[in-house]
């Protein structure tokens, strides 16, 4: 037996339990992993809540999770590596990240640098498969623009450091608190409060080439009002706007590769990326856990560590 979460109907936080499953066995194909740190993002929020029903409907009892890190414990048939006792990062399509063992199919692991700490491997897979993928839809050139709703928070602020990769400039949305930090990245922060239109007037008074949004709330009929061709525009969440005005929606699913985790963790263990994590809780901690991602304005990721290494 191990530990998962599980809920078993839509609703808030309070239908999240940690319960005792049967331990997963690894089919053909697959890996079983021992976890040791998960991620928990927005997304897992709207599904567990039934807003996402009529896209992704949940089976009930219902796992949670995509994110997480931990060491191979088991090979299924025809698996020969990464061996049993390596330290691996992967994703779960299957929402069963948040438990104590996990199987996926092989090419869902990559082997985990080993100066990677496990709370940010836990965490990485979707903000580096959807940053990937949101900033390739748009894609920055040299001395361009771009604006960043978000930017401080789990995806936005990878996004933000690939955008500036690129040898692009980044106005970044976001709270008062994280404005040193996206200054210290070479972003030029500025506040969502007040009269956002016009204080990116005079920010940016050439405009914009591209937006990238990772909030919604209104970001992408923002960024039609300021001019930008809807085909540098990205969003992540805003899927009806995104219908209205032509715009791009990559997130995770299209920037879903084993290369792009792997290079995205070798830049964050060489320094090169940075991955705040803004709190890290127990598994049996679950529900405080995704209150507090709920509440907003969050710099930086949210991790379950379910296990020591």
């Amino acid at each position: 037996m191990s530990k998962a979460v599980r809920f078993d109907h839509y609703g808030n936080v309070d239908v999240l339990k940690v319960v005792e499953v049967e331990k997963p066995s690894p089919s053909p194909g697959r890996i079983l992993v021992r976890v040791i740190t998960a991620g928990i993002n927005p997304g897992e929020i709207a599904i567990r809540e039934g807003q996402l029903d009529k896209q992704f409907p949940a089976t009930f009892p219902s796992g949670e999770g995509t994110d997480f890190a931990g060491i191979v414990a088991e090979l299924g048939d025809g698996v020969t590596s990464p061996g049993v006792g390596t330290a691996v990062i992967g994703w779960s399509n299957e929402r069963s990240a948040q438990s104590e063992f996990v199987a996926v199919p092989a090419d869902q692991l990559v082997v985990k640098p080993e100066s990677l700490d496990w709370d940010v491997a836990g965490a990485l897979y979707v903000i580096a498969s959807t940053a990937t993928a949101a900033v390739a839809a748009v894609a920055p050139q040299r001395r361009e623009t771009v604006l960043v709703s978000g930017a401080a928070g789990g995806v936005g602020s990878l996004v933000t450091q690939l955008v500036l990769r690129t040898g692009a400039s980044v106005v970044g949305i976001a709270g008062s608190s994280h404005h040193d930090w996206l200054r210290s990245l070479g972003a030029h922060p500025i506040n969502y409060e007040n009269d956002l239109q016009q204080s990116l007037g005079r920010v940016a008074p050439g405009g914009f080439d591209a937006v990238i949004d990772t909030v919604g709330h209104g970001y992408v009929d923002l960024a039609i009002k300021l001019g930008v061709e809807p085909k540098r525009i990205n969003t992540i969440i805003d899927f009806e706007a995104a219908a209205r005005h032509k715009v791009h929606t990559d997130g995770s699913s299209a920037g879903e590769s084993g290369t792009v985790l792997a290079e995205i963790a070798r830049l964050v263990a060489d320094g090169e990326l940075q991955v705040p994590v803004a709190a890290v809780y127990d598994l049996k901690d679950v529900r405080q856990a995704y209150t507090q991602l709920a509440s907003g304005h969050t710099g930086g990721k949210i991790v379950l560590r379910v296990a020591a290494p």
